[in-house]
């Protein structure tokens, strides 16, 4: 007799994972709530674009120069060590953020030093995190999990943003930078109470040397898999043209004329779509026409942002953002399996940490792109343009790499996880 369907999603059937989902769903939220805080702190400090877009390329040079290197510890180093490391640091970043608001002290420079310093933690704690999802829950739900793992992410955006905006007027900035370094302490906990986590490391190298070898080894396996590369070029495209997030505390106050609230609710739309889009994939394990619906997604994910950018009443760009998080979501679930199903357990580490490369420099690298446009042209085209820019991508990406069109979601020949076989007590 077919036993009924668990009402309980796949992946949180395990233990382990269902411990890293709940810490990460708590810290989400309190770094979403930080980063709206942060660019309207700017905002609040100079009314110059490029000042407020400045934090992305900040942000973005220790991820340039230290990924690579992080990959590799996370291929030789225990994963769930050095996360327990990584979310220390940005805790402590956090505190020293809402210490120097609090006393008034606070200057442009100690808000781009810290999130540097945040930053370099987030480049090492990354390749850990990603990695270590595999080998929690078996590779057959890997979709479930990073379906899940999205949804903590839209759900901290959801959350973080609009609690941001309501902290912010009645605490004030401060307040929200020490709520985020509470947050930290949920994943902290949740790292100690999951004990050991069977792990596919290669062994621990020495020298720097044999450091760089391991780097290169890592870029020679992923130019040998175009679904991989194809994905990650995919995503740069999208995220440096398409991102008008350090933008949106001008559309908020300048164009559409709304308070830290409004201006919160509006950082919170992506992450709306963003839940409805990672509720529909969550329960489902098979998913077919991967590469078309990726394609499709990216391709509504630029016509979207140009419709924000044409945006005039505030319930338009609110719907445009919605429409934005639910497509980013899709396609970036759907690399993201794919990615992780084409890849060994001992190389993981190093594909993540030049992914890293990619998915961060696009936006990061796009929020300065997006802040000269709007210095030179105004916020409008800055939007529009980037949005168009996406489309004629996708369309150059499709037709350079078939395989993205064609790719059907079976065709990975990954080595089976360390997990793979884990029970769901596990």
């Amino acid at each position: 007799m077919k036993q009924p369907a668990s009402l309980i999603p796949p992946a949180l059937q395990h233990r382990k994972f269902a411990l890293l989902w709940g810490g990460l769903l708590v810290s989400i939220t309190g770094s979403q709530m930080q980063m709206a805080a942060l660019l309207w702190h700017l905002r609040t400090l100079s009314d110059q674009p490029v000042v407020v877009s400045g934090i992305g390329l900040v942000r973005f040079l220790p991820i340039l120069l230290l990924a690579p290197f992080a990959g590799v510890i996370a291929d030789t180093h225990n994963r769930r060590h050095i996360m327990f490391i990584t979310q220390t640091v940005m805790a402590g970043t956090a505190a020293m953020l809402g210490y120097l608001t609090w006393t008034g002290a606070i200057q442009i420079w100690h808000i781009y030093l810290l999130s540097g310093l945040q930053a370099a933690a987030i480049s090492f704690d990354l390749p850990a995190r990603q990695s270590l999802v595999p080998n929690l829950v078996p590779r057959n739900i890997l979709p479930s999990a990073y379906s899940l793992q999205s949804i903590a992410s839209s759900v901290g955006s959801i959350l973080g943003p609009a609690l941001s905006g309501v902290v912010i007027g009645h605490l004030g900035q401060f307040a929200v930078y020490w709520m985020n370094t509470a947050s930290f302490m949920a994943v902290l906990l949740a790292l100690l109470l999951m004990s050991t986590v069977e792990q596919g490391l290669r062994p621990a190298l020495g020298g720097i040397k044999a450091s760089f070898e391991a780097i290169a080894e890592g870029a020679r396996f992923i130019l040998s898999k175009p679904i991989i590369y194809s994905t990650m070029v995919l995503d740069f495209i999208a995220t440096f043209f398409s991102s008008a997030n350090t933008l949106l505390p001008f559309v908020a106050r300048d164009l559409l004329n709304v308070d830290a609230v409004g201006y919160g609710w509006l950082a919170a739309g992506q992450a709306i779509g963003s839940v409805g889009a990672g509720l529909v994939l969550a329960g489902r394990k098979d998913i077919r026409r991967q590469g078309a619906i990726i394609l499709a997604a990216v391709i509504l994910f630029g016509l979207a942002t140009v419709l924000l950018g044409l945006s005039q009443w505030y319930m338009l760009a609110m719907a445009a953002l919605i429409l934005i998080g639910g497509s980013d979501t899709v396609s970036s679930i759907l690399r993201n399996t794919i990615r992780q199903l084409n890849t060994p357990d001992n190389v993981r580490g190093r594909m993540v940490s030049i992914n890293q490369v990619f998915f961060t420099g696009g936006p990061q690298l796009g929020e300065i792109r997006a802040g000269l446009a709007a210095q030179a042209f105004g916020p409008v085209y800055a939007i529009v343009a980037g949005g168009i820019a996406t489309v004629i991508g996708v369309i150059l990406v499709a037709a350079r790499w078939p395989i993205l069109r064609t790719y059907n979601g079976d065709e990975h020949d990954a080595p089976q996880p360390a997990a793979a076989a884990a029970s769901p007590a596990d």
